[in-house]
This record gives structure tokens, C-alpha cells and sequence, in this order.
């Protein structure tokens, strides 16, 4: 799915947010995920590094702070949205650091050889 043009090509994340709980509404299955990928070419080789946040979306946005879906979205085992995170605390949860985690991982042991 294109999340930012999700309720239309204008990239509006609070039409999109509307729309999406709009579509929830009454559902009890609100289980969400974020996923980042990065991609890196090296010596002709690819080399693909993913990072997953499971959570669940909810009912109204709470926060002010993030962008995008941040304000609905609960990651597992928090109790609060990225939306009233600071970024230290989103970083524990984050879909792009852990990505991104996995590819330094990558490049310090490619490094050691």
C-alpha cells in the first residue's frame, strides 16, 4: 500500500487518517504493523535489511509530535502512541532504526573481513 496517498494523491495524513479509522470502525482486529526496508548494492550483490514494529491502530489520534500514522499507532509492548514519544523512546520501538541496526550490523562485519 502507498500509506502517504492512501486517501488520495494530495499526501494529506489527516485525510488518511480519517479515512483508515473510518474503515475500522466497529473492527476488533486493529493489529498494524510498520515496515522499513533498505536496500544496498554492493559489488553487484543486493543486500536487503528489514525492520517490523507490530502494534495496533486506535480509535482517535492522541499526540502531536511524529508524523504520518504516528498519532494511531500503539507498537507492542507500549503504552502510548509514537505520537507522544520522545524520540528516544520511539527509537526502542522503530521499524526504520531497527532496519537500519541491521545494515551497520552488515557493514561493520563486512568491514572485519
Amino acid at each position: 500500500m502507498h500509506s502517504a496517498r492512501y486517501a488520495g494523491d494530495e499526501r494529506d495524513f489527516d485525510k488518511n487518517i480519517d479515512k483508515l479509522l473510518s474503515k475500522l470502525k466497529g473492527s476488533t482486529d486493529r493489529h498494524a504493523r510498520f515496515r522499513a526496508v533498505i536496500c544496498v548494492i554492493l559489488d553487484k550483490k543486493e543486500y536487503l535489511f528489514e525492520g517490523i514494529c507490530e502494534g495496533k491502530i486506535i480509535e482517535k489520534q492522541t499526540g502531536t509530535s511524529g508524523f504520518g500514522y504516528d498519532s494511531i499507532f500503539i507498537p507492542a509492548g507500549a503504552d502510548k502512541t509514537f505520537a507522544q514519544m520522545t524520540m528516544t523512546e520511539k527509537n526502542s520501538y522503530s521499524h526504520r532504526k531497527k532496519a537500519f541496526d541491521k545494515l551497520v550490523g552488515f557493514l561493520k562485519n563486512k568491514n572485519d573481513l
